[in-house]
């Protein structure tokens, strides 16, 4: 930061080099409250306490970050220590007098979610944004043109079968351009991401994006119709133009099945157009260019609703089955959304095993749910108590996975409904599975 003092800036490169150091980032966390900055004092305990759960001066240092009275530190000894009475404001004249006369709880619960909710960090998984992420040029800002971005393949946990098949789809021919040439294999395609909801569909096309050091621009219904007849064919236009001008540009086209639906389930002869218009797009005709260096990626929860004419070949002609994460995923996905909250000895080998079939949403979802149990005991008892195994099984027991309801309806187009082998990938999950 800017207006660090170089003592702080100091210990702050020392606790980076050594971040096992307990007692160095703990004497970086008082210097940090000496100098008011309280929520940054609560990271580093919080870290501290993640090292070396139970450390009675880390708790106490968190407590004087957070503003919490020495009285609420829970101590080891034969009674707990009763926190200080608080006093009651006086009653308006126009209120009856309250018929219970005990005392009001020591532990103020719109206090105790402030304090705490600088522990908990987001609920669901962000994407790094690059800085600069406007385009340079034309209608760049208009369609939130993303410069490269950070993330990599290697952010991705687990799933290296779908690692593999972006790598010979895409990945492989961008860096080498030589061979590229040789086997005459064009800059340009497209890649249809599919599966159950919540398992990572967009941060994936952001990682494919960031491996080709392309710059990315989203798509959704939202973006394209227009109330005026022809505005949406234009949006469609201009979208794929600003594309080739930003080259090379992922364009990710999400959720396309409202985008791309079947015509011949669709009445409404706008949307028609529009999926007209997507296919020229496709096939690079409007642009005497073509689409070199364009790179599509689409993703839909039910591929079986978009129009077959979208996934011929020259255009989403390669399909990827994207499936809940695997162990080696479910374990970097928890420790993702654990690594900024006051845990104390949480065993991953567990949650990994009972959360088989969760979705990245739903182990977001049971971070937030462990979390909560958690904020609510130290609430009610008037002092801070850390995230254990024991809320994360217990909130793990109450969740059901949400891709179960997916698996069932894929079931039966997998089996009945396999034109030219469409779902054969999907197939043989579901049999490896015994979901059959």
């Amino acid at each position: 930061m800017a207006d660090e003092s170089p003592l702080i800036s100091s210990l702050r490169t020392a606790v980076a080099a050594a971040p096992g150091d307990v007692p160095l980032r703990l004497h970086f966390a008082e210097l940090l409250l000496s100098e008011g900055r309280n929520e940054e004092a609560v990271a580093e305990a919080a870290v501290a306490l993640q090292h070396a759960p139970g450390d009675a001066a880390a708790r106490a240092l968190m407590m004087r970050a957070m503003g919490v009275p020495s009285a609420s530190i829970q101590e080891p000894g034969p009674a707990p220590v009763q926190p200080p009475a608080v006093e009651k404001p006086e009653a308006p004249t126009e209120a009856p007098a309250p018929s219970d006369p005990a005392p009001a709880p020591a532990f103020d619960w719109a206090a105790a979610e402030q304090q705490v909710q600088d522990l908990v960090g987001p609920r669901f998984l962000e994407d790094p944004q690059a800085e600069g992420g406007e385009g340079a040029a034309g209608d760049a800002a208009a369609w939130d043109v993303d410069a490269p971005g950070a993330v990599r393949l290697a952010d991705v946990g687990g799933m290296e079968e779908v690692k593999d098949r972006l790598e010979a789809a895409f990945l492989a021919p961008m860096r080498n351009p030589e061979l590229r040439r040789l086997y005459g294999k064009s800059l340009r395609g497209g890649l249809l991401l599919y599966g159950p909801p919540g398992c990572g569909k967009t941060f994936i096309a952001r990682a494919v994006a960031g491996e080709l050091g392309a710059n990315f621009l989203t798509v959704s219904l939202s973006d394209v119709l227009d109330m005026w007849i022809g505005a949406s064919e234009k949006n469609i236009h201009d979208i794929f133009e600003t594309a080739r001008r930003q080259a090379p540009c992922v364009v990710f086209l999400d959720e396309l099945d409202a985008l791309g639906a079947k015509r011949s389930r669709t009445h409404h002869s706008g949307l028609r157009n529009v999926v007209n218009q997507l296919l020229t797009e496709l096939d690079g005709i409007a642009s005497g260019a073509g689409n070199e260096g364009v790179f599509v990626l689409a993703a839909t929860n039910v591929p079986w609703d978009v129009d077959i004419a979208l996934r011929r070949p020259g255009r989403l002609d390669r399909t990827l089955l994207v499936l809940p994460p695997d162990a080696a995923a479910r374990e970097a996905i928890l420790r993702y959304h654990l690594r900024e909250r006051p845990i104390e000895a949480v065993d991953l080998g567990k949650l990994v095993k009972v959360t088989e079939d969760f979705s990245g949403a739903d182990l977001a979802h049971l971070c937030e749910s462990a979390a909560e149990a958690a904020l609510l005991d130290s609430a009610r008892s008037g002092s801070v108590r850390l995230i254990t195994t024991k809320d994360l099984l217990g909130a793990a027991k109450q969740i059901k996975p949400s891709t179960e309801p997916w698996f069932a309806a894929a079931r039966n187009v997998a089996m009945f409904a396999n034109e030219g082998g469409l779902y054969d990938d999907l197939l043989a999950y579901l049999k490896r599975k015994r979901k059959l």
